[in-house]
């Protein structure tokens, strides 16, 4: 059976998106390996061995397209008003908590809030299948 690991993301400034996941969602880097033409970070917290592998292209200087295919990556948290709180005191900008209902009678409550290459990242509460 496949294990999933990390998934990738490609970024133009190395020192705001690592601070950036460490003070949204406390991601350390597990490693950083350094190529000629390109660096990699894995990110990584105790709560699961899932990583966030950062890509820094050296010769990048333009923002990425992020395209129409990109969705989102989701993290889940214990108590969402506390989290969305929190980003907000640190001025990262988390849009409104939301709430959806499927047809089975379960809801998900969560909100997203973009890091600073605008990959949209969504915070779940702990609930249902989001734990």
């Amino acid at each position: 059976m496949a294990k999933l690991i990390h998934s990738m993301i490609r970024v133009r400034d190395e020192s705001r998106s690592v601070a950036f996941y460490k003070a949204a969602f406390g991601l350390e880097i597990a490693e950083r390996i350094d190529f000629d033409a390109f660096t990699l970070i894995y990110l990584k917290n105790g709560e699961s061995d899932f990583e966030l592998e950062l890509t820094i292209n050296k010769d990048q200087s333009a923002p990425y397209d992020l395209g129409n295919g990109y969705g989102h990556l989701a993290v889940s948290v214990e108590v969402l008003e506390g989290e969305h709180a929190r980003l907000a005191e640190i001025g990262l900008a988390p849009k409104d908590i939301k709430a959806l209902a499927t047809p089975d009678g379960h809801t998900a409550r969560f909100f997203f809030i973009e890091d600073p290459d605008g990959y949209k990242i969504e915070v779940l509460e702990r609930s249902w299948r989001f734990r």
